[in-house]
């Protein structure tokens, strides 16, 4: 395939189409021909009718991208074939995950490619730029593919030294206070890594899929194959040791506040001990019984000065108690 033109759709509520060719890089053309690439980002009603009655691009397959949750897969239908990626986007939703994937699906058959998202990402519009930039010629359909894999998980790696960046700011707010908004923050982060380290699992098994596939075309290049697999296993391995990181930065302030908690419980409950002694002194003296020391003159001065005496004695036993058992900063 020498020429592929891009079909690109609005922005900004404006519907928008650019014809890019694949030459030194993507260049924009004035019309759409056949064998191109046609990508689309937050169809509309006349995007839907574009592709479903001009290109005949089964509307299972857009229906499947739709899907949000939709994994990573190959599916035909007739002469066409569906390819569903996972990318990752930024989520601009407040209160929510800081970083998502979303579904991209790439549709092709003998003449036409077309990719669809129904999202807003920086992937494609980076990619097409980074292809001008560098004089790149895109081959085939295959070829596209596999690039677009590899943009992915160039962005999943930028994306993680986002996430890396925020997760030790989160530790630097914790370590001055532990407050809920922190410990939140940082399950979040948990959570989007479980989800690149999904999505990124499972564009990893498309590309043995897509091999096999085309394992006896001429669109296969090893070399792009090779490059890709070792970017995507970059991004793996770097989402795992994140994953420890946070993991055991988590343990450790969870460790933290549960000792903080047992601390707070003995102060706690050596002072209810303490208040015990003159509660308890004070309530045989509530009885309406005759006890000792009721008819002295100086008896309600002797019994203050003894509850005073065991409480003071009860409360350097408990101080000593706790001064023993404490932990030393060595340890």
């Amino acid at each position: 395939m020498v020429a592929m033109p891009l079909f690109g759709l609005k922005k900004g509520g404006k519907t928008m189409r650019k014809y890019l060719y694949s030459e030194n890089g993507f260049v924009e053309k004035a019309e759409w021909k056949p064998n191109c690439w046609v990508n689309v980002e937050c169809p509309d009603d006349n995007d839907f009718q574009f592709l479903t009655q001009e290109l005949k691009v089964p509307e299972s397959f857009l229906e499947d991208i739709a899907d949000t949750d939709e994994r990573p897969r190959t599916d035909t239908e007739g002469n066409w074939l569906l390819t569903i990626l996972r990318i990752p986007v930024v989520n601009k939703q407040n209160g929510s995950l800081p970083f998502d994937t979303v579904p991209i699906g790439i549709i092709t058959n003998n003449e036409i490619i077309v990719s669809v998202c129904y999202h807003n990402t920086d992937l494609l519009p980076d990619f097409i730029e980074h292809t001008r930039r560098k004089g790149i010629v895109v081959r085939n359909k295959l070829d596209l593919i596999f690039r677009l894999i590899y943009s992915s998980a160039v962005w999943f790696l930028k994306y993680l030294k986002q996430i890396n960046i925020d997760i030790s700011a989160a530790e630097k707010e914790l370590e001055r206070s532990i407050r809920n908004e922190d410990l939140l923050r940082l399950m979040r982060l948990q959570k989007t890594l479980v989800y690149f380290n999904t999505s990124i699992r499972g564009n990893e098994v498309m590309i043995g899929k897509l091999r096999t596939i085309f394992q006896d075309t001429d669109y296969l290049d090893t070399e792009l194959v090779e490059d890709v697999i070792i970017e995507l296993k970059q991004a793996l391995n770097t989402v795992n040791i994140y994953s420890d990181i946070l993991t055991g930065t988590t343990d450790a302030f969870a460790s933290i506040i549960s000792n903080n908690v047992n601390t707070i419980m003995k102060r706690m409950t050596s002072l209810s001990i303490i208040l015990m002694v003159p509660t308890l002194i004070a309530s045989f003296y509530g009885m309406n019984v005759p006890i000792y020391m009721e008819d002295m003159p100086h008896g309600f001065v002797v019994i203050i000065l003894l509850s005073i005496l065991l409480s003071a004695t009860a409360f350097f036993i408990f101080r000593n108690c706790l001064l023993y058992t404490s932990p030393s900063p060595r340890d």
